[in-house]
């Protein structure tokens, strides 16, 4: 079953509530992880992604901060394997290439690899844990 939705780029002020609800549904209920680590002051520096259902209903998201850095992509279980995550990811990287970052990188979750491999994403280093779960940093030279 296929949905339809639609990806903009806002920013923390506009879309406060709908990324919200979509990062609790994800990484704390979900993984568990701890609210403090959650909310870590970056989102009102952040360029957001926000993936709205066609109902209007918050589904996905993603950020990317002044450095470059992308994270915090998260899609809801009943929405996921619908190319969301991918959209999320392309709008990110498309805001990127138009100001001229020279590169982005991610702090991937260890079974998420291959999905950044997909957008060419390379490994850097040794696996380390950030909020108790397997991560890896990945660079992508735009």
């Amino acid at each position: 079953m296929s949905h339809t939705f639609t990806v903009s780029l806002v920013c923390w002020h506009d879309g406060e509530p709908l990324l919200r609800s979509v990062r609790e549904a994800v990484f704390i209920r979900e993984q568990g992880i701890a609210p403090e680590l959650e909310w870590d002051g970056l989102d009102e520096s952040c360029r957001h992604a926000l993936v709205l259902s066609s109902q209007g209903e918050a589904i996905g998201c993603g950020r990317m901060l002044s450095d470059g850095h992308i994270g915090r992509i998260a899609v809801l279980p009943k929405w996921r394997k619908q190319k969301i995550g991918t959209a999320i990811m392309e709008a990110l990287l498309n805001y990127a290439r138009e100001h001229n970052y020279p590169q982005v990188d991610v702090d991937a979750q260890t079974y998420a690899v291959p999905f950044y491999r997909g957008f060419d994403f390379v490994e850097e280093g040794e696996i380390f844990q950030d909020a108790g779960l397997p991560h890896i940093k990945m660079r992508l030279k735009l």
